[in-house]
C-alpha cells in the first residue's frame, strides 16, 4: 500500500459534507482511527464535555457488586392484551456496576396451565429487534407451562437505546448507492457511514462501548434471577442464537433448555457468508417463479434477469414515489424483506418486481421500509441505529475500509448477485467504537442445546447451523428442509413438536433429524 492512500482517505473522512444532505461531522469532535491505512492513527470521536443524556441511562445502584441489582423486586404491571410489562436495571459497565445502570424493559405472557414450568426467555434476533414485541405474538401452543418473557435487549427499543442522528439524515444515508460504482459514489457511501457513526457516538456516549452481546448475555443471567428460575429457558431467533450459544460459553452450569433458531456464524472465520443464504433464496424463487411461467419468465434465468435488470435501471436513475425515489440500494433492501417471508411472501415478491418495472415503486419501497425499521411518518426504530451498534462492537473491524474492499471483492465471488448489492461494510470500518474482546464459544459446561438451520433460509445459511450444532459441544442439530427466516411457529408440524417436547419434556431428538 504506498503512501498516497492515507492523505486521501483522510480527505475523504474528515470534514466533508455528503452532497448536502448528511451534516459534515466537527473535525474537532468527531474523527476516527482506521488502522488499515499507513501513517498515525486519527483517534475516535471525542465526547462534548458533556455526557449526552440517553433516556433510561440513570445513576448506578449502590455498591460494588450486583447485589443491589439482585435485590430488585420485579413490578409487572398490565400492558394490554394479556400481557405485563416491567422495568429493571443492570449495570452499564459490569467492571464498574455502581456508576451508571441501563433500563431493561420486559413484556411476560403468564403461564396458563399446572404444573408451572418457569419462565422462557425468547428473543428475535436483529441484533436490536424488540423482545417485548415477539412475546406479545409468540406461538405458545403446547408451551402454556411458560411465562413468556421478552425483553429488549441494552440500547434497543423500551430499554436503554442507541440514538443517532435524525430521520431525514437517515433517509439521505438510505438513499447513497451502497454498492458503489465509481470514487465517487464510493467518496460519498465513505463520507454517510463516517458522519452516521459519528453521530451515534455523539448522541450515545459510551452507551456504545457496552451494548456487546456478553453483556446482554450478563443482563440475561440478570433478569433469569430476578424472575426466580434456577435455570435459563429460552428461544432465540437468528441473532438471537448468538445470544443463546453466548449465554452457554458463559453461564454453562445455569443453562436449561434453550432452542436456536436459523443458527447464526459464530466462528468468525466461516466462509459462508449471509450474502449466500440471499442468493440461494433468490435462486429457490426464481424457479417456482419460472415453474408457474409468471410474469417475470418462463425460466429460472430468465427471472433472475428480471430482477437483477431491474436492480441495474435503478442504478441510472431512481423511480420516483411521492416526495421520495426508489432508489437501487431501497429496491435491493425491498427484495431481501420479501425473501424472509419464505413461498408465502414470494406472489407478492412478483407482484412487487413487475409494479416497479411497470413505474410503480412503492410496493418496494413500503417492504425496503419495513425492514429498515421506518414507519409511515418516517421516523426509524431503534433497531436501525442498534443493528450497526450491536453487530460492530461484537465484529473486528478494526481492519479499515481497504480490508472492506477487498473482503467485498471475495464476498462477490461467493454471492454474485447479493454479494454484489450489498456493497462493502464500511459502517463497521468507520465505527467510532472499538471493538469488544473476542469470545471463543464452546458451551462446555453446557446442557444439551437445541440448534435449528433451514435449508432454504435467506439471511442465515444452513451451513451457519451446521457449524454451530459442530461447534458447541452439546448441540444437537435438527434441519427443516423449507424456505424462508426461521423455523419454529406454524411452518412445521415436524419442528414444532421436536421443539415442544424439548421445552416441556426435556425430549431431545437424535442428532441430525430432518423436517420438511
Amino acid at each position: 500500500m504506498h503512501s498516497g492512500v492515507r492523505s486521501g482517505l483522510a480527505a475523504i473522512v474528515a470534514g466533508l459534507t455528503l452532497a448536502g444532505c448528511v451534516p459534515a461531522a466537527n473535525p474537532d469532535a468527531a474523527q476516527i482511527r482506521i488502522s488499515s491505512v499507513p501513517g498515525p492513527a486519527v483517534d475516535r470521536p471525542v465526547l462534548p464535555p458533556v455526557e449526552p443524556a440517553v433516556e433510561g441511562l440513570v445513576p448506578g445502584l449502590e455498591g460494588d457488586d450486583l447485589g443491589a441489582y439482585l435485590a430488585q423486586k420485579v413490578s409487572w404491571d398490565d400492558c394490554g392484551g394479556g400481557t405485563e410489562c416491567a422495568d429493571v436495571l443492570a449495570p452499564l459497565d459490569y467492571a464498574n456496576p455502581g456508576r451508571r445502570a441501563v433500563t431493561l424493559s420486559m413484556r411476560r405472557v403468564p403461564a396458563t396451565r399446572e404444573p408451572r414450568l418457569g419462565t422462557l426467555f425468547v428473543n428475535p434476533g436483529g441484533p436490536g429487534a424488540s423482545g417485548k414485541e415477539l412475546a406479545a405474538r409468540f406461538e405458545r401452543i403446547g408451551l402454556e407451562q411458560y411465562d413468556i418473557v421478552g425483553w429488549d435487549p441494552r440500547g434497543t427499543g423500551d430499554s436503554t437505546p442507541v440514538v443517532c442522528y435524525g430521520p431525514a439524515e437517515t433517509d439521505a444515508l438510505n438513499n447513497l448507492d451502497s454498492s458503489p460504482d465509481d470514487a465517487a459514489e464510493r467518496a460519498a457511501l465513505i463520507r454517510g457511514y463516517y458522519a452516521f457513526g459519528a453521530s451515534c457516538w455523539e448522541h450515545s456516549g459510551e452507551l456504545l462501548e457496552h451494548i456487546s452481546t456478553t453483556e446482554t448475555v450478563r443482563d440475561l443471567d440478570l433478569l433469569r434471577q430476578l424472575v426466580g428460575d434456577a435455570k435459563l429457558h429460552y428461544l432465540g431467533y437468528s441473532y438471537g442464537t448468538q445470544i443463546g450459544a453466548t449465554y452457554a460459553e458463559l453461564f454453562g452450569p445455569n443453562t436449561g433448555r434453550l432452542v436456536l433458531d436459523a443458527a447464526v456464524d459464530i466462528t468468525d472465520d466461516s466462509e459462508v457468508i449471509q450474502a449466500m443464504g440471499f442468493d440461494l433464496a433468490l435462486g429457490n424463487y426464481a424457479q417456482w417463479c419460472a415453474q408457474r411461467s409468471c410474469v417475470l419468465g418462463d425460466t429460472k434465468q430468465d427471472v433472475l434477469d428480471a430482477v437483477t435488470g431491474l436492480l441495474d435501471r435503478l442504478d441510472g436513475g431512481a423511480l420516483p414515489v411521492g416526495q421520495r425515489a426508489l432508489t437501487q440500494s431501497l429496491a435491493v433492501t425491498g427484495v431481501a424483506a420479501m425473501l424472509y417471508g419464505g413461498t408465502q411472501a414470494w406472489p407478492t415478491l412478483t407482484a412487487m418486481v413487475a409494479a416497479a418495472d411497470n413505474g410503480s415503486g412503492q410496493p418496494l419501497l413500503a417492504a425496503a421500509d419495513s425492514l429498515n425499521d421506518r414507519n409511515g411518518k418516517g421516523a426509524y426504530g431503534t433497531m436501525f441505529y442498534a443493528f450497526p451498534a450491536i453487530g460492530c462492537l461484537d465484529t473486528d473491524q478494526d481492519k479499515g475500509i481497504l480490508d472492506a474492499d477487498a473482503t467485498w471483492a471475495k464476498d462477490q465471488q461467493k454471492a454474485p448477485i447479493f454479494g454484489r448489492y450489498f456493497g462493502p461494510d464500511y459502517h463497521c470500518a468507520l465505527w467510532p467504537v472499538r471493538p469488544a474482546a473476542p469470545l471463543t464459544i464452546r458451551g462446555a459446561a453446557a446442557a444439551p442445546l437445541l440448534v435449528i438451520g433451514g435449508t432454504g433460509d435467506n439471511a442465515t445459511p444452513y451451513q451457519q447451523a451446521v457449524d454451530m450444532a459442530e461447534q458447541l459441544e452439546s448441540g444437537v442439530l435438527v434441519t427443516y428442509e423449507g424456505e424462508g427466516h426461521g423455523s419454529y411457529g406454524g411452518k412445521s408440524s415436524c419442528v414444532d413438536e421436536i421443539v415442544i417436547d424439548y421445552l416441556v419434556e426435556g425430549t431431545m431428538p437424535a442428532d441430525g433429524v430432518r423436517c420438511r
